[in-house]
């Protein structure tokens, strides 16, 4: 399914994610972990093979095309400043003008009209900036929190179909964090991935309240122990 997701949508970031919760879940379950590495060097041949198709079509430059470029400014962002380079230097240069203490809430001056998509991708970077480091260190606390917590209850969860859900939640809501903050701190290359709980958006902070709601009424059910 993810690498079906892949080859339609184009949207890789998504596809690994969904692979990830697939995975987790599937080791939860009980799967040895010899079936679950076969099924990831299948994955991976599928991508080569699929990667190699648009090769042959001419059609890199549409598709794998930009993810390379993507991966070359991030690792050189100074190469094309006021171009591809400009979204991952305004948000590093958005977060060091927070320092520690930050500028203030709403303060942010980085989110006009200089740092693009402040209200969604890069979300975090503005809160480095009016929050600072210890507003940063605070959220990612928090996101810890809520991985911790949520696996507990996967562990104590009454049944294996509610321990998998919960697990499955968890993976989802911690992997868009890690991915999100990774990107905005340019620790990996840049993806359309937004911030659990802080992006604008409609149906992810749906989907994001549903899935809480979800683990918090599997946490009602739970063995205590």
């Amino acid at each position: 399914m993810a690498f079906s997701i892949y080859y339609l949508q184009n949207h890789f970031s998504a596809t690994f994610i969904i692979a990830t919760i697939t995975i987790v879940q599937m080791f939860v379950a009980g799967t040895r972990v010899g079936h679950i590495l076969i099924v990831g060097v299948l994955g991976i041949i599928g991508i080569l093979g699929y990667s190699k198709i648009q090769e042959l079509r001419n059609l890199t430059e549409t598709t794998d095309g930009f993810r390379k470029g993507r991966i070359e400014v991030w690792l050189n962002p100074e190469s094309d400043p006021k171009g591809k380079g400009w979204q991952i230097l305004q948000s590093l240069y958005t977060i060091a003008s927070g320092g520690l203490f930050g500028v203030g809430l709403g303060d942010s001056k980085q989110k006009y009209l200089y740092l693009p998509e402040p209200h969604n991708d890069f979300i975090f970077a503005v809160l480095a900036e009016e929050l600072g480091f210890f507003g940063c260190a605070f959220v990612i606390i928090l996101f810890g929190i809520f991985i911790w917590r949520g696996i507990v209850i996967a562990m104590r969860a009454p049944d294996t179909f509610s321990s998998l859900i919960a697990i499955g939640i968890v993976t989802m809501i911690g992997l868009q964090a890690i991915i999100n903050i990774a990107v905005v701190t340019n620790t990996m290359p840049v993806t359309g991935m937004p911030l659990p709980f802080f992006s604008y958006g409609g149906t992810a902070i749906i989907v994001d309240l549903v899935s809480v709601g979800l683990l918090l009424n599997i946490s009602r059910h739970c063995n205590q122990k």
